[in-house]
């Protein structure tokens, strides 16, 4: 019998799995489960854009694209970010391709971090940035976002956190899980603290269409000196309802780019083909695409946040991506047990709160990317569940 712990690599037999399959998991395997688990938007990709992913086979054009992405694609996404954004890139040398903003974010942290290197993580946040640094050879420490703020990243704690170890601030804004956005009067606060401490940033953008209440997002990367030192990751997953066709891209200055290109050549080669040709046509003619969904996202928003409060969970209200987080403290239930539970009695699929960080405790995270009818039969049913527990008796 193979001793396999032996040959495995210490630091990643460490790490835990993702938090968010657990449940995803459990539902899979059940009947009858209304499934809030996962952040995959239920919209299918727009027809004129498959068509072009579709053409682009029909036509053989299945060759490798080259490292950093096709000329085209890298244009367009430079033009996209200008047109949106007000942020210009030059597509030879500050943008790259990637296959979904999670290797983009992989990338960056290895072309940045070294052994004993700081890396800031606001918490609770999306799962991979912990686990990312560790495997980068870097330190993660957690800053505590809270309710009262409304899950916003404070210039204060951060200026607390840093040491002379720190390198890099992770901005995941808009926010998985919390919903929560970084305002224009925040980012120049941030990145006071930034300046002054000489580091740099990731902005994690990837759900930056989805705002809501006429806020429009704004990146750290337009606030008067921080472009140069903050890398842009992005993708067509959210904003596109491309998720199975894996794109995403990085944007930054040209000497951290170079060294992540290098990291995607050797380890990726490119990205799909196929993908890029799709998303070449997303950016050139999916902004109606775009407003449509954020529209009904929008809608579900509302309902959702409003049917929280109403049975008594309170939700602060949400302004970007598609969660909510609501507070579950006053059940007593611990956030995991409320998630098992309400699996097992209800068949009802939320994740908890500690998947995404200890601060995560007492909340839920719920997403909205679901039809209206499938969300109401949800909120129905965890309505059922809070009566059940004698929930406020």
């Amino acid at each position: 019998m193979i001793d396999y712990s032996k040959y495995l690599n210490d630091t990643i037999k460490d790490i835990k799995p993702s938090g968010i399959r657990k449940f995803f998991d459990i539902a899979n395997e059940m009947d009858n489960v209304i499934s809030l688990s996962i952040g995959e938007p239920d919209f299918q990709t727009p027809w004129h854009i498959r068509d072009e992913g579709i053409d682009s086979l029909k036509k053989g054009k299945t060759w490798y694209s080259p490292n950093r992405g096709f000329c085209d694609l890298l244009k367009e996404i430079c033009s996209y970010y200008k047109r949106r954004f007000n942020i210009s890139y030059d597509d030879k040398t500050q943008t790259l391709v990637t296959v979904g903003g999670s290797e983009g974010i992989d990338l960056a942290f290895r072309a940045l971090i070294q052994k004993g290197d700081e890396v800031i993580i606001p918490e609770p946040s999306f799962v991979c940035y912990e686990p990312l640094t560790v495997m980068a050879g870097g330190t993660p420490v957690i800053i505590n976002t809270k309710n009262e703020d409304n899950f916003r990243l404070k210039a204060e704690d951060l200026k607390a956190a840093v040491t002379d170890k720190t390198k890099l601030v992770v901005l995941p804004f808009p926010n998985n899980p919390t919903g929560a956005i970084m305002e224009r009067e925040d980012l120049e606060e941030i990145a006071k603290v930034v300046i002054e401490n000489d580091l740099f940033v990731l902005s994690d953008e990837i759900y930056s269409e989805l705002t809501y209440g006429g806020r429009q997002h704004i990146s750290i990367a337009s606030i008067d000196k921080m472009y140069e030192r903050t890398i842009v990751i992005n993708g067509f997953s959210k904003s596109y309802a491309m998720t199975g066709w894996r794109l995403g891209y990085a944007l930054g200055p040209a000497p951290v780019i170079e060294q992540m290109t290098k990291l995607h050549q050797y380890g990726i080669m490119s990205a799909p083909t196929t993908a890029q040709y799709a998303a070449i046509e997303a950016l050139r003619n999916g902004d109606n695409d775009v407003a449509h969904m954020r529209e009904e996202y929008d809608m579900r928003r509302r309902f959702v946040v409003d049917g929280f409060n109403a049975m008594g969970l309170s939700c602060f209200e949400p302004l970007g991506a598609f969660y909510v987080f609501p507070c579950i403290k006053s059940t007593g239930l611990s956030s995991d047990e409320f998630c098992t539970k309400l699996i097992m009695d209800k068949h009802v699929a939320v994740v908890p709160g500690t998947a995404f960080g200890k601060s995560g405790e007492g909340f839920v995270r719920v997403s909205y990317s679901y039809s209206i009818q499938h969300l109401k039969i949800a909120l129905e049913r965890i309505k059922e569940f809070l009566e059940e527990l004698n929930y406020g008796s």
